[in-house]
C-alpha cells in the first residue's frame, strides 16, 4: 500500500518546546507512524527557547523570505528544518520573528497574561503552513491539526484554498486535547485573521457567546474530530462540565468524533531502562523498586520506612487536576499513616497552601514547585502509590507511567483515567488501581484509604503491581487506531 502523507502540526513539539502534554504527543505519535513506514512530516514555530545548534537546525533554500499574507498584514517567513531525535521524521521551523522571538511560547512572563496576539500569531503560523507545503511541493492526504493554535487550517482549506488544486485531494484531522482551551478573542480579530465577516454573527462558526472561538471554527471545519480516550469523547457530548459549552455542537457532529487515547514512549518511561532513576527493576526483580523509595525520601526529606506508604503527584497544581478536593481533606489526610511527595507548578493558592502545609507536617509533605524531570521519574519509581483526582482528564500519561513502574494508581474515573485504571475487587483479586466516581474530598479519601489497608497486605500489593505493570499503552497501538481514522476522513 502507498505511504500516506501526513503533515502533523503542532504549537510544541517534545524536546524543542513545551508547556503540556500536546508536545508530549506531538514528539511522539509522528515516529509510531514512521514506524509504520508513513510519510510524515512535522510543522511547528520557531520559538527563541528552541536551542538551534543543539538540534542543528538547517536552512532550507525554498523556505527563505517567504512572504506571507493575512488580512492587511505581510510577513516574512524563513523555513528551516531539523529531525526528530533518533526518528527520520522531518520537522519544519516556521520563523516569523515579530510573533516567535518571545521568551514564552503563549504567555507574557511579565504580566503572567496570554500574549494579547496570540490570534495572529498561530493564525500567520497556520497560513504559513499551508504556504510552506506548496513550496515544498508536498502534498498532504491529511494534515492533522491540534488544538486551536492550528485550527484556523480546516477553516482556510475549505475558504481561500477552496479552489487551490494543490489541497483538492486533503483531508483535516482536529485533535482536542482539552477543550478548557479555546482561543477566544475579541469579535474585532476576525478581519485580521481572514475570518469573513458572516463567519462571526451570532450563532455561526466563529461566534461563541460575543467571542471569536477559534476551537469552535476548527471542530465545524474539520474533516474528522477525535479527542485523546474513548471515555473523554463520550462525556464532551453528554455534560457540561466536560464540554465546556460545546455540548451540542460536538453532538451534531458525533458521527465524525472518536476517542484515541494516547501512547506511552516506554523508550522514556520503562524502570527496566530508565537511567534518571537509582535502581532499574522488572516485574520479576520488583523487590529493587524499595532502593527508589529510599533515594526518593532521602532527596525529599522524607525519613524512610517500607510499611508507611509515599503517595506520588506529578502535576500542574490547579482545580482541574484535583487540588481543590485535596485542598478540601488536606487535614484528614495529614492524619492518615502515610507521606506525599509532591511536584508541579500552577496557581499560586496551592503553591501558598502547599507550602504552609509542608511547614505543619514537614515529617509527613515534601513540596517541590518547579518541573524537574529528573524528580519525576524518581517519583514515578520510588512512590508506592500515585495520586490523580482529575475533575476532567482527556487522557492523562502518569497514571499510564506510574503501571509501568508498579506504583499503583488512585484516580478519579473520568476521561482516560476512566480508561485506563481497573478498580482492584478484593473479591476477584483483579484490578489495577483504585478509583472513585464522584467529585468529592471525602470520596477521595475513602480510595486512598483502601489502597493504604491493601498496601499493608504484601501477597495482594504484589498482584496489583505486577497486573499493572504487565499493560500495554504504547504508541504502536494508538497509532494504528490514527491510521484507521485517516483512512477513514480520506475516504469521506
Amino acid at each position: 500500500m502507498t505511504p500516506l502523507k501526513i503533515c502533523y502540526v503542532s504549537s510544541e513539539v517534545v524536546p524543542f518546546a513545551k508547556t503540556g502534554g500536546l508536545a508530549d504527543v506531538a514528539g511522539a505519535l509522528p515516529c509510531a507512524l514512521k514506524e509504520m513506514n508513513q510519510d510524515v512530516r512535522l510543522m511547528m514555530a520557531n520559538y527563541k527557547s528552541i536551542n538551534e545548534r543543539k538540534f542543528v537546525l538547517r536552512e532550507v533554500i525554498r523556505l527563505k523570505e517567504v512572504k506571507v499574507t493575512l488580512g492587511n498584514e505581510t510577513r516574512i517567513i524563513d523555513g528551516k528544518t531539523a529531525f526528530l531525535p533518533n526518528s527520520k521524521v522531518h520537522v519544519y521551523f516556521l520563523h516569523i520573528p515579530e510573533y516567535f522571538d518571545r521568551k514564552e511560547l503563549y504567555m507574557d512572563p511579565t504580566t503572567g497574561k496570554d500574549f494579547e496576539d496570540n490570534a495572529e500569531r498561530f493564525a500567520f503560523f497556520s497560513k504559513a503552513t499551508l504556504e510552506t507545503l506548496k513550496l515544498l511541493y508536498w502534498q498532504p492526504d491529511i494534515i492533522h491539526c491540534n488544538e486551536w493554535q492550528t485550527a484556523l487550517i480546516p477553516f482556510y482549506l475549505k475558504t481561500q484554498y477552496k479552489n487551490d488544486d494543490f489541497f483538492k485531494n486533503t483531508k483535516t484531522i482536529l485533535t482536542l486535547h482539552n477543550l478548557a482551551y479555546q482561543g477566544t478573542f475579541p469579535l474585532e480579530k476576525a478581519g485580521k485573521i481572514d475570518i469573513p465577516d458572516e463567519y462571526i454573527q451570532p450563532g455561526r462558526e466563529f461566534e461563541f457567546y460575543g467571542k471569536l472561538n477559534l476551537l469552535k471554527g476548527g471542530i465545524l471545519f474539520a474533516d474528522l474530530i477525535n479527542t485523546v480516550s474513548e471515555k473523554y469523547a463520550e462525556e464532551i457530548t453528554e455534560q457540561a462540565q466536560y464540554g465546556f459549552g460545546f455540548e451540542d455542537i460536538l453532538k451534531s457532529r458525533k458521527k465524525d468524533l472518536s476517542g484515541i487515547l494516547n501512547g506511552v514512549d516506554y523508550s522514556n518511561w520503562d524502570p527496566e531502562t530508565d537511567h534518571l532513576i537509582s535502581h532499574d527493576y522488572t516485574p520479576d526483580t520488583l523487590e529493587d523498586k524499595i532502593k527508589n523509595k529510599k533515594e526518593l525520601c532521602k532527596q525529599t526529606n522524607l525519613s524512610f520506612d517500607e510499611n508507611i506508604p509515599v503517595i506520588g503527584i506529578i502535576s500542574r497544581l490547579t482545580d482541574q487536576k484535583g487540588f481543590d478536593l485535596i485542598e478540601e481533606v488536606a487535614d484528614d489526610l495529614m492524619k492518615m499513616d502515610l507521606q506525599i511527595v509532591i511536584l508541579g507548578t500552577g496557581d499560586p493558592k496551592y503553591h501558598k497552601l502547599l507550602e504552609k502545609l509542608q511547614k505543619k507536617f514537614p515529617s509527613k509533605l515534601s513540596v517541590n514547585l518547579r518541573f524537574d524531570n529528573k524528580l519525576a521519574h524518581l517519583i514515578e519509581a520510588g512512590s508506592d502509590i500515585f495520586l490523580m483526582p482529575s475533575r476532567f482528564e482527556p487522557c492523562g500519561l502518569n497514571q499510564m507511567y506510574s503501571l509501568k513502574y508498579g506504583t499503583v494508581p488512585v484516580v478519579r474515573e473520568t476521561g482516560g483515567l476512566a480508561d485506563t485504571i481497573d478498580d482492584f475487587d478484593p473479591k476477584t483479586g483483579k484490578g489495577t488501581g483504585f478509583t472513585f466516581k464522584k467529585y468529592s474530598g471525602s470520596e477521595m479519601l475513602k480510595a486512598i484509604q483502601r489502597a493504604i489497608k491493601t498496601f499493608k497486605d504484601k501477597r495482594i500489593w504484589t498482584k496489583i503491581q505486577e497486573a499493572g505493570m504487565k499493560k500495554d499503552f504504547s504508541w504502536e497501538n494508538s497509532a494504528r487506531k490514527y491510521m484507521d481514522l485517516y483512512k477513514k476522513a480520506l475516504s469521506k
